[in-house]
C-alpha cells in the first residue's frame, strides 16, 4: 500500500507494478472525494499518449505549415522528436530571440513539488534565456490585481483568513456571495490533505450560526448549512450589495468609528451610494428592480448582518465576469461598514468553498520547490489574454496601469494545463493557436491542447514517478513514491527536459548533474537545514514513511487582527496603509470600466438587458463536481455522470417546460460565439432562468464548425473579453444562450479515442 498525493485530495493504493489494482481515501481524511476513482480507471486509457508524435504537414513541409488540430499525428522516436524539437528551439532562439516563445504553462499537471510541470518548463526555458510569460490566473484574475490595491496583497485575504475554527466558534450570521460551494471545496493547487467544509459547517450551524448563500444554484452551499437561499439575476450582485450598503448607510448602522480608523475613502463612495454624484440612490428598491429580489428582504438583510457577527464572503466565481472587479471590492467595503473585520468569526473573507484551504490556518514555512532560475525576458500578458496575443502580435493594450505590446510569439512551449479547458470562445482560441510556427506539448493525454500541436511528447501522471507534495497552505507534507511503471513510453518532464538541455548545450545549467531523485535529496535536505530549528526527520526517515506535519503557528487565525488592533504599527501594503474603498490609483488611471470606488455597471450579457430577448437563459459556466477543471474527463466518476456520453446541462423546471423539454433529453445549447451539444437535467436547485454547464468536457469540435463541441464545452459559447481595462482578467462564469432539443443525427465523439496517425514517417524536410 503507497500514499499518494492530487490536488482533489490523498488516497491509498495498491498495485502490481503496471496497474493500479486498488483505491482507497487515505485514511486520515474526514470527507473523501469521489474524484480519486478517476486515477485508476484513466491511467491506461486509449487516450493516453503512448510514444512522440509529430504533425504531419509541419514534420513534411516544416515550421509554420498549416494544417494544425486537423491533420493526423505521426509517431517518432524519442531521438527524432528531441532531435527535430531541439533544433526548432535552437533556430527559434537565434533567428528571434526569447521574445519570440510562450512558456504557456498553468501549474495544475501535477500535486508533487519537484515534477510540477510549470516549474520544470520555466526552468528549462529560462536557461536558454527565458520566455514570454502570463501573469494571474484564469480563477483569480481580477482578485489578484484588485485586491492588493484595496488590501495590499491577495496573500493577505487568502493566506491569512479567518480560520474555519473561529467561524465555527464566533460567527452568527454568514452572508455568502456565489455560495460555498462543497464541489470547489474538495480541491487546492498541490493537494489537499483532510476536507472539512461539511464538517465545519455543520459545526456552526449546530452552535446557532445561520447561512444566507446568495447564488444562482441552491446547491452552491452544503446541506448541512441548511442556508436561507436568495438568488438574484446572475451578474446583478454588486446592486444587491449596493443596496445592502445604503440600508446601513442611511439608517445609521454604519460603524463610522471603523470607517474613520482604518479605511479611506468611504465618504467619496457613500456620495454615490446616496445619489449625491448620479442622482440615484442606491436603495433597496432600486435593487429590486435589478436582482429581482424583493426590496424588503434587502432592507432586513442588511439590518440582520448590523446586528450579528456578521461574515462576509465573496466567492472567486463572483469575479470572473465582465466587471468583476465591483462584487469583489463591494463585498469589501460591506464588510468594512460593518466594522467587524479583525474581529473572531466576522469581517470579510474571499474563496470559501472555492478552494480547499481557504481558512486553513497558514503554516509557519512552504514545502520544497524546484527552482526556476532567472528569466531574461520582462514581457509578459494576463493569462487571460493569450489569443489576442496571439492573434495580434505588436498591438499595445493596457493592464493595471501599464501600457503594454503584445510580443511576436513564434513557438509555444506547453507542459502542464490545458488552455483548450481555461479559455472561452474556443473558435478564436483555435484560429489563435494557427499563428504561431511551432506548437509543443507534453502530456499524459490526448487532451485538446495535444491535439492541436505540434510535436507531442507523452510525460508520465504523478503516480508513475517518485516525488512530495503539500496543497498550498496545506499542513501535510506527502510522500509520493512512483506505485507503478510509466505508461507506455512516457517520460518524466525532468528526463524530457534533460535530454534537451544536454543537446542545446545547457545541461549543466538545467540539470545541475543531479538525476530526479538527487534533486528531491537535495531540495528537501537544503529545506530541512533552512528550517533546523524544527523537528524534521531527514530524507531517508521521511521517505521510509509516509508524511509528516508542517508547523502552524496560530491555528485560530484571524483575519486582519494585527491591523486592526494597531493600524500604525501594522499597516496594509497600500499607499493609505488602510482599506482603501476609494483608490486614488485605481482612479488616476482613468479606466471608464473599472472606476476609483465600487459602482453598478451594467454587464452587457444578463437577463437584465436587451440582449436576453434573443438568448433568454443565463449560462452559469462554472467548475464541475466530477474531475478538477478538465483534468481526468475520461475517468469512471467523470463517465458516470454524463448524460448520454454528453456533460449534462441543468434547467429549472419551468424553462424545461417552456421548450418541451425532459430529464435525458440531448440539446443543442447555443449563444452568439457558438453551440455544443449536451445531455438535459431538471432541476429545481437552479434559479428560473439559469442553465449550468459545467466546464471540463474536452473539447471536440466538429471537423467542419470548430464552434461547434460535440461534448459540452462550454466555452465554445462564453466571450473572451476582459473583465476590465484594470485586471484583464477571465469572464468565463457567465454568458446568455438559448436551448432546443438535439434532433439531428448524434456526431460521434472523437476525444475518447487518440487522434488519426499516419503509418508511414513522411520524408522531413532538410
Amino acid at each position: 500500500m503507497t500514499t499518494h498525493l492530487t490536488h482533489w485530495g490523498a488516497f491509498e493504493a495498491d498495485s502490481d507494478g503496471d496497474r493500479l489494482t486498488a483505491v482507497r481515501p487515505w485514511r486520515d481524511d474526514p470527507e473523501p472525494t469521489r474524484l480519486i476513482e478517476n486515477v485508476a480507471s484513466a491511467q491506461h486509457h486509449p487516450t493516453r499518449i503512448d510514444q512522440p508524435y509529430v504533425r504531419k504537414g509541419w514534420l513534411t513541409h516544416g515550421p509554420g505549415a498549416p494544417g494544425r488540430g486537423t491533420e493526423p499525428f505521426v509517431p517518432v522516436s524519442w531521438e527524432t522528436a528531441l532531435d527535430l524539437l531541439a533544433g526548432e528551439l535552437g533556430r527559434v532562439y537565434r533567428e528571434h530571440g526569447a521574445e519570440a516563445v510562450y512558456g504557456g504553462s498553468y501549474g495544475w499537471a501535477s500535486a508533487g513539488r519537484f515534477h510540477h510541470a510549470q516549474s520544470q518548463v520555466h526552468r528549462f526555458l529560462n536557461c536558454l534565456g527565458g520566455f514570454v510569460r502570463h501573469v494571474n490566473s484564469y480563477s483569480l484574475g481580477v482578485s489578484e490585481v484588485l485586491l492588493p490595491h484595496v488590501f495590499g496583497h491577495l496573500g493577505f485575504v487568502l493566506q491569512e483568513a479567518m480560520s474555519k475554527t473561529m467561524l465555527v466558534r464566533h460567527t452568527e450570521l454568514v452572508v455568502a456571495f456565489g455560495g460555498i460551494s462543497p464541489k470547489n471545496s474538495v480541491v487546492s493547487p498541490g493537494g489537499v490533505s483532510r476536507h472539512n467544509t461539511r464538517g465545519w459547517i455543520g459545526d456552526a450551524r449546530a452552535r446557532g450560526c445561520r447561512f444566507v448563500s446568495i447564488s444562482p444554484l441552491r446547491d452552491d452551499t452544503p446541506a448541512e448549512a441548511k442556508a436561507e437561499w436568495l438568488a438574484p439575476l446572475p451578474g446583478s450582485d454588486t446592486a444587491l450589495m449596493l443596496a445592502l450598503a445604503q440600508v446601513l448607510d442611511a439608517e445609521g448602522l454604519a460603524d463610522k468609528g471603523f470607517l474613520d480608523r482604518y479605511t479611506v475613502g468611504y465618504e467619496r463612495f457613500a456620495g454615490y451610494l446616496r445619489g449625491e454624484t448620479d442622482g440615484i440612490v442606491k436603495s433597496p428598491e432600486w435593487a429590486a428592480a435589478l436582482t429581482g429580489l424583493p426590496a424588503e428582504r434587502i432592507r432586513s438583510l442588511a439590518r440582520e448582518m448590523a446586528g450579528a457577527r456578521t461574515f462576509v464572503t465573496v466567492g472567486w466565481s463572483l469575479q470572473r465576469a465582465q466587471y468583476g472587479e465591483q462584487p469583489l471590492w463591494m463585498g469589501v467595503v460591506l464588510a468594512a461598514m460593518l466594522g467587524q473585520i479583525g474581529l473572531p468569526g466576522g469581517g470579510f473573507g474571499h474563496g470559501y468553498g472555492s478552494s480547499a484551504t481557504v481558512g486553513e490556518p497558514a503554516r509557519e514555512f512552504s514545502p520544497p520547490r524546484f527552482p526556476q532560475g532567472h528569466n531574461g525576458v520582462d514581457a509578459f500578458i494576463p493569462v487571460a489574454r493569450i489569443a489576442d496575443m496571439l492573434l495580434n502580435p505588436g498591438r499595445p493594450f493596457d493592464y493595471n496601469g501599464q501600457r503594454l505590446v503584445y510580443p511576436d510569439i513564434r513557438l509555444v512551449y506547453w507542459a502542464g494545463g490545458n488552455p483548450f479547458h481555461h479559455h472561452q470562445d474556443l473558435a478564436r482560441l483555435r484560429a489563435a493557436f494557427s499563428r504561431p510556427e511551432t506548437v509543443v506539448v507534453h502530456d499524459p493525454f490526448w487532451s485538446s491542447t495535444a491535439r492541436h500541436a505540434d510535436i507531442v511528447l507523452p510525460s508520465t501522471m504523478t503516480i508513475e514517478r517518485d516525488d512530495y507534495g503539500a496543497g498550498e497552505n496545506d499542513r501535510v507534507l506527502f510522500r509520493m513514491k512512483a506505485i507503478t511503471q510509466p505508461h507506455a513510453a512516457a517520460r518524466d518532464d525532468y528526463a524530457i527536459f534533460g535530454e534537451l538541455a544536454e543537446r542545446l548545450g545547457i545541461g549543466k545549467e538545467f540539470t545541475e548533474g543531479r538525476t530526479a531523485m538527487e534533486w528531491l535529496r537535495h531540495l528537501y535536505e537544503d529545506w530541512r537545514q533552512r528550517h533546523s530549528g524544527h523537528d524534521l526527520p531527514d530524507f531517508d526517515t521521511f521517505w521510509a514513511g509516509e508524511q509528516i506535519e508542517l508547523p502552524v503557528p496560530d491555528p485560530d487565525q484571524v483575519f486582519a487582527a494585527r491591523f486592526r488592533a494597531d493600524p500604525d504599527r501594522y499597516p496594509l501594503g497600500t499607499p493609505s496603509g488602510k482599506i482603501e474603498i476609494f483608490s486614488e490609483t485605481i482612479d488616476g488611471f482613468g479606466y471608464a470600466d473599472c472606476p476609483g470606488h465600487p459602482t453598478w455597471l451594467e454587464p452587457e450579457e444578463w437577463l437584465g438587458g436587451p440582449a436576453a430577448a434573443e438568448f433568454p437563459l443565463q449560462l452559469v459556466a462554472n467548475q464541475p463536481r466530477s474531475k478538477l477543471h478538465s483534468q481526468l474527463d475520461v475517468g469512471a466518476f467523470s463517465q458516470s455522470t454524463k448524460v448520454r456520453g454528453r456533460e449534462p446541462v441543468r434547467l429549472h423546471p419551468r424553462d424545461a417546460a417552456a421548450r418541451d423539454l425532459h430529464d435525458g433529453d440531448l440539446v443543442r445549447i447555443h449563444s452568439k460565439r457558438g453551440s455544443c451539444l449536451a445531455g438535459l437535467i431538471v432541476d429545481d436547485a437552479v434559479r428560473p432562468g439559469v442553465a449550468q454547464l459545467s466546464t471540463g468536457a474536452w473539447y471536440d469540435p466538429d471537423p467542419a464548425n470548430p464552434a461547434f463541441c460535440r461534448h459540452g464545452n462550454p466555452n465554445v459559447l462564453t466571450p473572451d473579453r476582459p473583465s476590465s481595462t484594470l485586471s484583464q482578467g477571465c469572464t468565463g462564469q457567465l454568458s446568455l444562450v438559448e436551448i432546443e432539443r438535439y434532433v439531428g443525427t448524434l456526431p460521434p465523439l472523437t476525444v475518447d479515442k487518440p487522434p488519426v496517425t499516419e503509418p508511414e514517417v513522411p520524408q522531413q524536410v532538410s
